[in-house]
């Protein structure tokens, strides 16, 4: 992996964390599940994006 790719596969996953935090926070207002968002990072918000009204699109 070069250095370019690797630097932007480090800040795909600190959006995605902090991304992934903000909406836990927003939601339950708790730091152990706004941690465990954080660590499930993209994941957690593609879930997020699907699960509500709209999906995706808005």
């Amino acid at each position: 992996m070069s250095k370019h790719t690797d630097g932007a596969a480090k800040a795909g996953i600190g959006l995605g964390s902090a991304i992934a935090v903000a909406i836990s926070w927003s939601l339950h207002k708790s730091i152990v599940w706004a941690a465990i968002h954080g660590v499930l990072s993209w994941l957690y918000v593609i879930y997020f994006a699907l699960t509500r009204p709209g999906g995706l699109s808005g």
